[in-house]
């Protein structure tokens, strides 16, 4: 398949370096909003939805990991970016991996969170791709946020949570079908080693859908990539800690 032409939102100084967002499964580029003041200080910050998600088109399934890279590579080829700071969470940082490993000379520094080179078993990405085919992704939404966040966080916080739910219910069905058998057929062990760019990988300690051994795993295979496992937080580490988050990415991002 060929790349799609995502729909993406570009803010911040037009002059400074590029940082790219990949959003996670069932989500869209406002996934970020916690980080963007703070990014826009310094960074071009470029946001985008993954195909099937959000504005972007909706091609019919299944996809690729390879698809998802092709369509970030064309993306920064669109924008005139030569090379970008990448971000990426759960399905975004699989995105990212990839991307770092077709087009190392695209990416200067690589940030990870809550994601995995491969998360098994396949058969329960087919069977919810299955599912939200025929029933929708409302039938996923409430569990799908669950897991995005702790108790205490969901109990605290019932708007944000009830905001993310509509988000996650709102992704087209063929969309999110799409990505769980991108998912599914997900595999890059093999790959990590070949990844140059400096990598930071950051876990929740609290997250069940790529626990922290699913970043140690990225570490071990990445030259020099380090991890931060940041306590409190789930599978949307970045929304439920942003106070923790934000810095570690900007402090990674600066070093030279």
């Amino acid at each position: 398949m060929s790349a799609v032409e995502v729909h993406a939102v570009v803010t911040g100084a037009a002059d400074a370096p590029a940082v790219v967002l990949s959003n996670s499964l069932g989500s869209t580029h406002h996934m970020w909003d916690a980080q963007i003041a703070e990014l826009e200080k310094q960074f071009r910050v470029v946001r985008y939805d993954t195909r099937g998600h959000g504005d972007s088109p909706v091609p019919p399934g299944p996809y690729s990991i390879d698809d998802l890279a092709a369509d970030l590579t064309a993306l920064l080829d669109r924008l005139g970016i030569e090379q970008a700071h990448l971000i990426g969470l759960s399905l975004g940082g699989m995105t990212a991996m990839r991307v770092a490993s077709r087009t190392p000379q695209r990416v200067r520094r690589m940030v990870l969170l809550c994601t995995a080179a491969q998360l098994p078993p396949a058969q329960s990405w087919i069977e919810r791709a299955a599912l939200v085919r025929t029933q929708g992704t409302q039938a996923v939404a409430g569990a799908v946020v669950q897991r995005w966040f702790t108790p205490g966080y969901l109990s605290a916080h019932p708007e944000q949570c009830a905001a993310h739910e509509a988000m996650v219910a709102a992704t087209p069905s063929e969309g999110y079908a799409g990505c769980c058998e991108a998912i599914a057929a997900l595999d890059l062990r093999e790959v990590l080693p070949t990844i140059t760019a400096p990598t930071l990988a950051i876990a929740g300690a609290d997250d069940a859908a790529t626990p922290p051994a699913r970043l140690e795993e990225i570490v071990a295979s990445i030259p020099d990539a380090r991890l931060l496992t940041v306590a409190q937080s789930a599978h949307l580490a970045n929304a439920e800690q942003p106070e923790d988050i934000t810095p570690a990415l900007i402090e990674h991002l600066e070093k030279q």
